[in-house]
Order: C-alpha cells, then structure tokens, then sequence
C-alpha cells in the first residue's frame, strides 16, 4: 500500500448556491459551462474517474489533470499533475434549507516530493479560488432561475 503524503499546503472555501443540489451538481460537472478566461479547458471523456482535463493558459505549457474520484451528485477529486507534486482540488456539494439551496465547498491539497517548491506558485488560488466560486455560484443561481 502507498503512503499518501502529507500536504505541504492547503486551502479550503465555501459559498451557499441559490439552487438544488443535482442542480449545482449537474451544471459544475458540464464543463462547457467553466469559463475561466484565459484558460482553455479540455475534457477527454465523461465527467468520471479516469477521465482527464488538458488546461492551456497563453504562453506556458499545458497542465494535466486526471478525475480521482466522483460520488455522484455529492462530491469528486481532481488531482493535477505538478512536476514531483499534484495539486488536489476536492469539491463536495451538501443540501441546505430542505434541499431549495447547496453549499459548495473546495479543498486545495498540495503535496508530493517536490510539493514545497510550488507553495509560492500557488498560494495565488488563496484569492482566485474565492473569486472563482463566486462567479461560479452567480452562474448557476441565475441558470437555475
């Protein structure tokens, strides 16, 4: 069995979503609906395990990312390929106020054997995570209108 290792670095956000839960779900997994200019973002199969996502940003080379786990309607992993290191992004989705609104929250886990070099790199999703899942959350109550 391989020892998971300890994160060097990790950040966690929440934001309430004026939609149901399948709603917020099934809208996040259709990638077509991820707009994060000037990302390009590339799916290469169905939003499940196995299934990997090819990020390009002007002028640097593409990122790899593979879906780690899906829990239908509740939760996925999507682990991003860092030299020596992967960038974890857990996503999980929970009913609130009888199931009319959902609560998304996204977990950021650095780590790997070359995780400490990248801290400096990435603590930027400190702030575009945030703004990110505000934009997000923005999209999907006004689609679920």
């Amino acid at each position: 069995m391989t020892k998971v290792a300890e994160p060097v670095w990790q950040f966690e956000y929440a934001i309430e979503c004026n939609a149901t839960r399948h709603f917020a779900w099934d809208y996040w997994t259709n990638i077509s609906n991820w707009n994060d200019p000037p990302a390009e973002i590339q799916l290469d199969g169905p939003f499940a395990p196995g299934s990997r996502f090819i990020t390009k940003l002007p002028g640097q080379e593409p990122l790899h990312s593979v879906i780690r786990s899906v829990t239908p309607q509740r939760e996925a992993t999507i682990d991003m390929q860092l030299p020596g290191a992967i960038l974890s992004f857990r996503w999980w989705f929970e009913d609130l106020s009888g199931g009319e609104r959902t609560k998304l929250t996204q977990l950021l886990t650095l780590s790997g054997k070359a995780a400490q070099e990248f801290v400096g790199q990435i603590v930027i999703f400190e702030e575009t995570v945030p703004q990110g899942m505000k934009r997000l959350v923005a999209a999907i109550s006004d689609a679920a209108q």
